[in-house]
């Protein structure tokens, strides 16, 4: 473990991030917002028939199915066991076989080695230590294989909704990285430096027209996405401050959404090889 982390108790971060996941209905946003992101992320890593695939904080599957709809053999990982049983459920209606295995970003249960695409779909961006969990990417990815992936970035909602939030969150473990730093380019070639070849990345933005205005963004992120619902409950019964977040966030929505209905969600899409 590194030093930065050399304090932390795994098995406490790692509950506390179950609880904040399981919180809320991330399965609804999944199916409602983010499910075109999935066959995006497969497609870029070139999944076909037969490849050994593991997608790593897979919440519900939003791209662990589509990749197993091309015939790969797909474990999907997620440390909240809500998910992957709603996952289970949504692979059940699709006719599709997976694996799903619970599992921290931190300390893949897997083999060296051992498969021929590693891939995670704006999941294994909220594991708090990045370099940790490059590493275990990296681990367990074969030589000359793939490493997929998608994730929000800095300047896209998630990350202008994580910054509008961060004064009212309680402090991130010591050593803790952002969320939305995986969607800069620049700081995962750097989580990865020499170990990886073939590094293709491009910002590309998901549509959204779910929204009619900030306060109904403010009110649906409230009441399904497990940070939001974190940031209003580590106010406790302080009605101002609960009051004073409901104005941030209803303000960013209608920034992003710019006098419209419309959002482009940006992400950043990078794919690389494993020296």
């Amino acid at each position: 473990m590194s030093s930065d982390t050399a304090t932390v108790d795994d098995r406490q971060l790692a509950a506390r991030h179950r609880s904040i996941w399981a919180s809320g209905d991330y399965p609804r946003l999944a199916a409602e917002l983010v499910a075109p992101l999935g066959p995006v992320l497969v497609e870029a890593a070139g999944i076909g028939a037969g490849d050994r695939v593991l997608d790593v904080a897979s919440g519900t599957g939003n791209a662990a199915i589509p990749a197993a709809q091309k015939g790969a053999a797909v474990t999907a990982s997620d440390l909240t066991p809500e998910l992957l049983e709603a996952g289970r459920a949504l692979a059940a209606q699709t006719g599709v076989q997976l694996d799903w295995r619970e599992a921290d970003a931190h300390a893949l249960p897997f083999a060296d080695n051992d498969f021929d695409v590693v891939m995670s779909c704006i999941g294994v961006m909220f594991a708090p230590y990045h370099q940790r969990a490059a590493d275990e990417l990296l681990r367990v990815c074969r030589p000359g294989g793939t490493i997929g992936l998608l994730n929000w970035t800095p300047e896209g909602h998630i990350g202008r909704l994580f910054a509008t939030m961060k004064p009212y969150m309680p402090p991130p473990p010591p050593g803790a990285s952002p969320p939305p730093l995986w969607g800069r380019e620049e700081h995962v070639r750097e989580l990865f430096g020499d170990r990886v070849t073939d590094v293709v990345a491009e910002r590309r933005t998901l549509p959204v027209t779910h929204f009619a205005d900030g306060a109904q963004f403010r009110d649906y992120f409230k009441a399904v996405y497990g940070p939001t619902i974190a940031a209003y409950r580590n106010l406790g019964d302080d009605a101002d401050r609960a009051a004073q977040l409901d104005n941030d966030i209803a303000q960013l929505g209608d920034e992003l959404m710019d006098g419209s209905s419309h959002m482009e969600w940006e992400y950043l899409l990078l794919t690389a090889r494993k020296a």
